[in-house]
């Protein structure tokens, strides 16, 4: 085959066994070749710079920053950069986040493997791809209000035990604000008490543990 219509696949993912799966699944391909890799972050711009990958297939949460901060970080010296997202999760806010970022595509690793070389050829063709079940979940949240930037701190906080006092104080706010941002949290989750806000959160991944 012509060197030039490989399609060069550059792999982030900090799991060794999802590298030699990924790897294999890849090289058994005659149009495919996996030229890179890198198990965090950081190293992801330089060694795409010094690859020049077709197709970069990210994991979504890596050791030392999030998938989407590293493809963001590709994105911003690498435009044209075709990057799909890999991850066990199917939170819609995540999900929103990644491809407002840029994402071409996003893979559940749950999906069936060869499913992925399906994936990959159809990015690498400049079309996007996004699951029939994240797609309808996406569609069911659309119109809903995100939580801001202080309401998401604040809920993180929450999920990690603190009260609003303490909250308060590592916020350098006061207890009054933190109950409003508390209140509002709960209406934009619909929940019923702070358990299944976190909860919630954690669901649609606008919160991580």
């Amino acid at each position: 085959m012509n060197e030039e219509s490989i399609i060069k696949i550059f792999s982030v993912d900090d799991h060794p066994l999802m590298h030699e799966g990924i790897a294999a699944l890849i090289n058994d391909e005659p149009d495919m070749r996996l030229v890179a890799e890198a198990s965090n972050g950081s190293e992801s711009l330089p060694v795409f710079r010094a690859a020049r990958p077709d197709v970069t297939l990210m994991d979504l949460r890596l050791p030392d920053m999030s998938g989407i901060e590293a493809m963001i970080n590709i994105l911003k010296e690498f435009p044209a950069a075709r990057i799909i997202i890999l991850t066990m999760s199917e939170g819609d806010v995540e999900i929103r986040r990644a491809l407002e970022a840029g994402a071409r595509g996003y893979f559940l690793k749950t999906m069936p493997p060869k499913e992925l070389i399906q994936v990959i050829r159809r990015v690498n063709k400049g079309k996007k791809y996004i699951p029939a079940e994240i797609a309808a979940n996406l569609a069911e949240h659309l119109g809903e209000e995100l939580l801001s930037i202080r309401e998401t701190e604040v809920l993180r906080l929450v999920s990690d035990g603190n009260r609003n006092r303490d909250i308060a104080e590592k916020l350098f706010i006061s207890e009054e604000t933190v109950k409003v941002h508390v209140k509002h949290i709960m209406e934009k989750l619909a929940a019923g008490d702070r358990t299944e806000a976190v909860s919630i959160a954690i669901r649609r991944g606008i919160i991580q543990l």
